[in-house]
């Protein structure tokens, strides 16, 4: 059963059932952990430095997403005056038209720009003896020490690759490492102590069934939680925000996942997860003021401490206001250790429009390499759940048989056998014409779905006329990586003119920062939320049923369809 969220409280109630309960909420760049009953999660980089051993192999994942050869950038400068194009044909608040400053012009500005030292140094690398170096700390870290860096999720799941840590048992034992020691010395708690703590860990929408059962299997098994619980992120998000339904759009650094959510149930066919985020939208970003003749000549986006200064100009400096118009010039401070501490000054334009704006035109998405649409597939079947999905398809079949026979004894062996035959077809058939009926989402080749169409596509595929027509009025946006002022309401012109005459009746709300929170621990504080509630106690799943019975007792209590 799952939890009826038109009850949702506003915040968890302050009692020992919160106290003991640790929500942890991983993401690609980001590692979000606290008690329930805490106000907001610790927030730390969501990775690990280990000490490589003299001569192993040298490896590091990126800390920003890598760019594809920029050699050949037509396409992209295409994208790039595309975006441009539909800026000067807009108004101004006011009704006056839009003006911009040339690029060339900004340009010629930001060449003459001598940064200003205002400091000897910006401090020292840490030194440690320790084999592992764990979340912000690895800034810290002298790139020049033996240590490989390994990020556990990436894209919003499972970091598998063929190199150093790559696979799934390596993904695992870091993420361990990681969690044991963020509760140890972030929520000063034993992690010998582990069995009287219970914990809810946020999942994807679009998930892995090995994955999640990797994962109990550390809670409860390897890590000694006493009792656990899966919820989706999307899921989360509305109980967060206190909502019943809703088009939920989740941002992250590397990711960008939207579905469709009712009553705490994230319908099957309308997720999709695609490879784009916050991280790409920095470095669209940098490409912008790399033509505009950035003055930080020495910037490396795939060094850490200059991947996290193109984080915060972005974060800073980008938004979608079209009342600001021109070149303004702002300034920044680089400080990093065994540097001089420099003050720049420099000039934006409309670089910092164009870069959120990514979203809806994302074939500048193309600078970080192809993307993939991921949906939620159908179980293959597990060989330590013995009744799986396969299972009672067979049951079916068998069902079908019975019945058949029953009706008419006196069919011969010959008959009863084609019978049978077509009995297969006939289930098949049933199956087939369910997967058909599933719309795919769509792209152009060799294009990238923008947000806006994977928002229209993800309501379409919605399984009722009713429900469609709610959730058109109703658009959640949750995660670090839209956080643009402005963009909710350029989103929502973009969703109005697309959307079908039949559901306009609707007034399409858009929802940026639910209950004033901030939008990156929307999802985080919807797990508290839901972990606190009576109806939601049936779902816990304690050690000893996981040892007993293993996989079978995460489909029949998930609060997801299996």
């Amino acid at each position: 059963m799952i939890p009826n969220v038109g009850t949702i409280p506003d915040l968890p109630p302050e009692n020992g059932q919160s106290n003991s309960t640790i929500v942890i909420h991983p993401g690609s760049l980001n590692l979000r952990i606290g008690l329930a009953s805490d106000p907001n999660p610790t927030t730390v980089l969501h990775a690990i430095a280990r000490r490589r051993k003299p001569g192993g192999q040298i490896y590091s994942d990126s800390f920003l997403s890598e760019r594809c050869n920029l050699s050949q950038t037509k396409e992209f400068e295409e994208a790039r005056l595309a975006i441009s194009h539909t800026l000067q044909s807009c108004l101004q608040s006011d009704g006056r038209r839009r003006y911009a400053t040339a690029p060339q012009q900004i340009a010629a500005f930001n060449r003459r720009v001598q940064p200003e030292i205002i400091g000897d140094s910006g401090g020292a690398w840490i030194k440690t003896d320790e084999d592992t170096v764990i979340g912000n700390d690895i800034f810290r870290l002298n790139p020049e020490e033996p240590f490989n860096i390994h990020f556990p999720y990436k894209r919003g799941d499972f970091n598998i690759h063929p190199g150093p840590g790559g696979s799934i048992t390596a993904v695992i034992a870091d993420l361990e490492t990681i969690w044991s020691y963020i509760i140890e010395t972030c929520l000063q708690i034993n992690v010998n102590e582990l069995r009287n703590f219970r914990v809810v860990l946020i999942i994807p929408d679009v998930y892995n069934r090995l994955y999640l059962r990797e994962l109990m299997h550390l809670l409860l098994g390897t890590m000694g939680f006493g009792s656990a619980f899966f919820v989706q992120d999307h899921v989360s998000a509305t109980f967060g925000s206190g909502l019943s339904y809703a088009c939920v759009v989740d941002v992250g650094d590397q990711k960008t996942s939207v579905s469709c959510v009712e009553d705490g149930i994230c319908h099957q066919n309308t997720r999709v997860r695609l490879d784009y985020g916050g991280g790409d939208i920095t470095q669209i970003f940098y490409w912008l003021l790399q033509k505009c003749a950035f003055p930080y000549k020495e910037c490396d986006d795939q060094n850490k401490l200059d991947s996290m200064l193109l984080r915060k100009l972005k974060e800073e400096l980008c938004h979608v206001n079209l009342d600001i118009c021109g070149s303004k010039e702002k300034s920044f401070t680089l400080k990093q250790p065994e540097k001089p501490v420099s003050h720049f000054t420099i000039q934006v334009g409309d670089e910092c429009i164009i870069a959120p704006l990514s979203l809806f035109n994302p074939e500048l998405f193309g600078i970080t390499g192809p993307k993939q649409i991921h949906t939620q597939k159908i179980s293959t079947g597990d060989p330590e759940d013995p009744h799986d999905e396969l299972y009672l398809r067979d049951i079916r079949k068998k069902g079908i048989k019975e019945e058949s026979s029953t009706n008419d004894p006196t069919d011969s062996f010959f008959e009863s056998t084609q019978a049978g035959a077509e009995d297969d077809i006939v289930v098949d058939a049933m199956e087939s014409a369910i997967t058909q009926s599933v719309k795919e989402f769509v792209t152009n080749p060799g294009q990238i779905l923008g947000l806006d169409q994977a928002v229209l596509q993800s309501i379409d595929r919605c399984p009722s006329e009713d429900l469609k027509r709610k959730i058109y009025g109703c658009v959640l946006v949750v995660g670090g990586g839209m956080n643009f002022s402005g963009i909710g309401t350029w989103l929502q012109n973009r969703i109005s003119l697309q959307i079908p005459y039949l559901y306009r009746a609707e007034e399409l709300d858009i929802i940026t920062n639910p209950r004033e929170m901030d939008s990156s621990v929307v999802t985080w504080k919807g797990a508290c939320i839901m972990s606190c509630l009576e109806t939601a106690q049936e779902l816990w799943i304690e050690a000893s049923e996981w040892k007993k019975h293993g996989v079978r007792v995460l489909r029949e209590r998930a609060p997801f369809t299996w």
